[in-house]
């Protein structure tokens, strides 16, 4: 039997009722070229608003593949190397304390580096609620300086020993404000200069502006019984004007981020020849660096049975036990409200999917719309 892209599309197609999805778009590139593309459903579904181009999304910790590219220029430039503790640049993390089994607190065994940083072994969590960060907000008068909240992240204590666990959590907020501290350039400033101009991506953003607002898409959340209803146009993970979100700040196109992708499918470089990564470095950021119980925590996450994790992005170790028809090494990450990244350079595929629909299920989609891609490629 001989797959095609239409197989993909009736696929996407069938999200629409399958899973309550008001609008969706998907573009996959294949050694430099865009091979298929396809969107359906609404931007706003109540107002019958089309999805176009010019869409825009929240993609949350799709973010997370640019913060970690745009950190490692700066790595590739010289101003930190992956090793060194983070109170290099941060002094506040310098003597952390950890919490301990009997609810009490201990001395951390050893610093957090920046390469725990990359790969959520530093012992943060994910709780912007917390006392520490509020205070720190309503200290700056709502704005919420990068550097502000960060400090406040050094007063509470560690969720595990630094490097024990993999733990999702605002690692790659704290390694985006210590790359601002490191270059000197207001974070969202650096990935402008390193990611974004030269990529052409011209409708990328950390913050709400007036493009935005006219071109969002409305955001949906799932219920229990994944119907997807209307809900507030906001990003929580934007916690102010001043406040640049490593992890899950980035509005974007679908276009945009493609350019991205398929820069990463050609080991760091554009198709039309714009590098913004070393081919060594990109296969460094796809390298795996979770072994025991760090791979042991990570694996337990539904998508993840066949993965480890690199600097920023998910990477394929093994074949079979999770039905994945990617070659070992695709690597990329997803978003809260339902985008996918995936490249594989070896096949030089680049694909992604976004949508906009607040607890996704990602684990029922995903790694259909990634097998059915290479299936229709011929692989």
């Amino acid at each position: 039997m001989a797959y095609t892209f239409f197989d993909l599309e009736k696929y996407l197609d069938s999200l629409l009722v399958k899973l309550d999805v008001p609008g969706f778009d998907c573009k996959i590139t294949h050694k430099g070229k865009e091979v298929f593309r396809h969107s359906a459903g609404y931007a706003d579904r109540e107002n019958k608003k089309p999805i176009t181009d010019k869409t825009q999304y929240f993609i949350y910790s799709c973010s997370k593949p640019i913060m970690a590219a745009a950190a490692l220029h700066a790595f590739e430039e010289g101003y930190f190397i992956l090793n060194e503790p983070i109170w290099h640049y941060l002094p506040e993390f310098k003597h952390m304390r950890v919490k301990d089994q009997n609810g009490g607190t201990v001395d951390a065994k050893r610093d957090i580096t920046i390469q725990d940083l990359f790969t959520m072994g530093a012992g943060f969590n994910y709780d912007l609620g917390a006392p520490n960060v509020l205070e720190a907000i309503k200290r700056a008068g709502g704005k919420a300086p990068t550097r502000e909240i960060i400090r406040s992240l050094s007063e509470a204590p560690l969720e595990f020993q630094p490097g024990e666990l993999f733990g999702y959590s605002l690692c790659h907020d704290v390694l985006a404000c210590l790359v601002e501290v490191a270059t000197g350039v207001r974070f969202s400033d650096y990935v402008k200069k390193t990611i974004f101009d030269p990529l052409g991506m011209e409708h990328s953003f950390y913050h709400m502006n007036d493009e935005a607002k006219k071109n969002m898409a409305s955001l949906y959340v799932h219920d229990e019984n994944l119907k997807s209803n209307l809900r507030e146009l906001k990003n929580n993970y934007i916690l102010g004007d001043e406040y640049d979100s490593g992890g899950a700040g980035i509005i974007t196109t679908l276009d945009d981020y493609s350019k991205f992708a398929a820069a990463l499918a050609n080991f760091g470089t554009s198709p039309d020849g714009v590098k913004i990564l070393a081919k060594s470095t990109v296969n460094l950021m796809r390298t795996n660096l979770l072994f025991g119980k760090r791979l042991e925590s990570f694996q337990c996450w539904a998508s993840n049975s066949e993965y480890g994790y690199g600097y920023g992005v998910r990477t394929k170790i093994g074949e079979g036990w999770g039905g994945s028809l990617c070659s070992i090494g695709e690597f990329g990450w997803d978003g809260a409200a339902g985008s996918l990244l995936s490249v594989d350079p070896e096949r030089e595929i680049s694909i992604v999917y976004m949508q906009h629909v607040l607890n996704p299920r990602l684990e029922l989609y995903h790694p259909t719309i990634k097998n059915l891609a290479v299936l229709a490629l011929g692989y």
